[in-house]
């Protein structure tokens, strides 16, 4: 366990009032949670090609990013706050919508493939890492594989959107543990059903 863990945190999605409630932009949705938990307004910053914020946490100063180019270039923002800060692939964590896990339920992990999600396509090519942490929250997924886009750009039932607040809840709940590298803790809170 180090001293601090984790000093960037960006959620995935696409910008604009359109997208705002659809599934893809769980990833919005939970750093939005994270810097009302913190006090803290996101403000456009060009230079790193999305709303960015900070927030105090143990100590330690936090950086939140959502990327305001679409979601296929995420790599672009991400990249760019990383290396003006100076931070390492391993100190990243991604939070993003994840249509291979039920409904609200919730996976922490370091690398590991893509799952055909082009948001970690275009971070793992901009970082050329994949050894970035990890925050899968599910979103189910469509019985036809050809409805994916589509399902994915929609919002989800008043269900499903009951689950996906409770997941983010586990995660603003459980953030200090991830942000000081315990992370055998946060994955046993977040990976169980309750």
């Amino acid at each position: 366990m180090s001293e601090i863990a984790i000093k960037l945190i960006v959620g995935l999605g696409n910008p604009g009032t359109e997208y705002h409630n659809t599934r893809h932009n769980v990833g919005f949705w939970c750093i939005d949670a994270i810097a009302s938990q913190y006090f803290c307004r996101l403000h456009q910053e060009t230079k790193f090609h999305g709303l960015h914020g900070r927030i105090h946490l143990n100590g330690v100063e936090i950086k939140l990013l959502t990327p305001t180019t679409y979601v296929n270039r995420s790599g672009q923002a991400v990249v760019a706050m990383a290396n003006y800060f100076g931070i390492m692939p391993s100190q990243i964590l991604i939070i993003h919508d994840e249509l291979d896990l039920a409904c609200g339920q919730i996976r922490l992990k370091l690398g590991g493939g893509i799952a055909g999600h082009n948001g970690l396509r275009s971070i793992i090519n901009a970082l050329s890492s994949q050894d970035f942490w990890r925050i899968r929250i599910g979103i189910d997924r469509p019985n036809e594989r050809n409805q994916v886009v589509d399902y994915v750009l929609h919002s989800p039932s008043a269900e499903q959107t009951q689950a996906i607040e409770k997941a983010i809840d586990k995660v603003t709940n459980c953030l200090s543990e991830i942000i000081i590298g315990n992370f055998a803790t946060a994955m046993n809170h977040l990976h169980s059903k309750f």
